[in-house]
């Protein structure tokens, strides 16, 4: 589950990672007040003004701007929320800006320049450690950077026996030139922020940039902060920081009802249980000429009102040109599955617009395809993977 940047920075604090400071605002007279109530706190008369998204390349995007007075904040305000921002991770169309992030300006002059750094935590699926991922070139190209100058990105692994230690911390913030009291500070930093990942059981950090301030305070300026759904049940209130106007409405949809889904660029629908089966499902589907529009596993259940639903789920895309359900009756019986189809079907009349392939293996998958080849609809039967893949093949010819 992705949070927003004012949600994640407001855990990294909780965990004693300093922040740039800032107050959320859905509407430009609310970020006026906010702008106010940060003035008297830290003193400053400008803000950054940041469009709260689940997408990064908001600054290239128009959706983070400086404002140096109240009358600045309310303009900028104004504009940047009810935008359809676009970033280089958006969908082409764009994402609609519902708030913002008053931000304190941290980059303030003084008698030393500011530095920018990249760092992020992340599992290491390779060796199955924890790795702090950071480099000195910190800031909105980061990704120009890993492709052009690899050599400036360094990794650290940690020992998930024991833990961040003393040495490691060190060594990240020597290997980022600092020194002096910004090198205390990053040793800090880094500390923290590490404690913090592992605690929330969270699957990725990216701060980007922490900040070396003119005074030599490190502070995160950015946070993406991903938590992993299934440790969610240990921390009901990070659950409750969820946005679902970010999210793709057809996936919550199906999660609402208890349908693993997702969403995808292909034009064959998938109704398949079980994920292994689903992604050979896929496969399949690729080797016949299509290509999958979506993941979606209806689990050990597939009577006719759930197969209904995930139906009516898939037919939402309008690029789908035929439906693929690959079943195997292991704990549940094909015939069910077939008649669960049928009624279905029966049931949603002139909705579908598609031919449906039907493989079903497994208890009583004879049964299950004289019911299918008997009901007189527009459901194809199959048995073996390749027959489904040549009537696939067929229907979107």
């Amino acid at each position: 589950m992705n949070l927003h940047e004012y949600q994640g920075k407001e855990m990294l604090a909780s965990f004693g990672v300093a922040i740039q400071r800032g107050i959320v605002a859905q509407t430009a007279d609310e970020a006026v007040e906010a702008a106010k109530k940060l003035t008297e706190t830290t003193g400053t008369a400008w803000h950054v003004i940041k469009a709260q998204i689940h997408a990064g390349g908001r600054g290239k995007g128009g959706g983070v701007k400086l404002a140096k007075n109240l009358e600045e904040v309310k303009t900028i305000a104004g504009q940047i929320i009810g935008m359809q921002l676009i970033t280089p991770q958006t969908p082409a169309e764009g994402k609609p800006v519902h708030q913002v992030l008053v931000a304190e300006d941290v980059y303030y002059p003084g008698e030393t320049e500011t530095s920018e750094f990249y760092v992020s935590v992340l599992l290491n699926r390779a060796t199955g450690r924890n790795m702090i991922m950071y480099s000195t070139e910190g800031g909105m190209d980061i990704e120009a950077v890993a492709e052009e100058t690899p050599h400036l990105i360094f990794t650290e692994e940690i020992d998930p026996a024991v833990g961040i230690q003393g040495f490691q911390a060190r060594k990240i913030a020597f290997n980022l030139g600092l020194s002096g009291n910004a090198f205390k500070e990053m040793t800090k930093f880094i500390t923290s922020l590490y404690t913090a990942y592992v605690k929330s059981d969270s699957s990725l950090f990216e701060i980007n940039p922490v900040l070396k301030t003119s005074d030599n305070r490190i502070l995160a300026v950015d946070a993406k902060v991903t938590l992993d759904d299934n440790a969610l049940f240990r921390h009901k209130d990070y659950a409750e920081l969820r946005d679902k106007r970010e999210e793709n409405p057809i996936e919550v949809e199906a999660g609402e009802v208890g349908l693993n889904y997702v969403d995808l660029d292909g034009n064959v629908g998938c109704m398949v249980n079980g994920a292994g089966l689903a992604m050979a499902t896929m496969d399949l589907i690729k080797q016949a000429g299509g290509s999958p529009a979506n993941f979606l596993d209806v689990g050990g259940t597939a009577d006719a009102a759930r197969v209904e639903i995930a139906f009516r789920i898939i037919l939402k895309d309008p690029a789908v040109k035929a439906i693929l359900v690959n079943i195997f009756g292991g704990i549940v019986r094909c015939d069910r599955v077939a008649q669960g189809i049928v009624d279905a079907y029966k049931n949603m009349g002139d909705a579908i617009n598609v031919p449906i392939i039907v493989r079903l293996q497994g208890t009583n998958a004879d049964i299950a395809k004289e019911l299918i080849d008997g009901s007189g609809l527009n459901v194809l039967s199959a048995t073996a993977f390749q027959e489904a893949a040549d009537k696939v093949q067929e229907a979107i010819a």
